[in-house]
């Protein structure tokens, strides 16, 4: 049986750059190349099309490139 997904949680690739502080969306695929451990898509239906991420598989993975300084922590967008 497939891997069951909580559809709430997903995110596309817009939200996963929002998250990660890119400036846009075409710098995901640079981060997949850059880093193997980086989730990869739950749903990939092709090239140009949809992509979705669990986002607690994102920020997680963030988080711990932060932690080890391998990416700055993004700015806070408050004013």
């Amino acid at each position: 049986m497939g891997r069951r997904v909580d559809v709430d949680k997903l995110i596309d690739t817009q939200d996963v750059a929002r998250l990660l502080g890119l400036s846009h969306r075409n710098t995901v695929s640079e981060y997949q190349a850059k880093y193997d451990d980086m989730p990869r898509p739950v749903i990939d239906l092709g090239r140009g099309r949809t992509k979705l991420w669990l986002r607690p598989e994102v920020e997680r993975w963030y988080a711990r490139q932060v932690a080890a300084g391998r990416t700055r922590a993004k700015r806070s967008s408050a004013s």
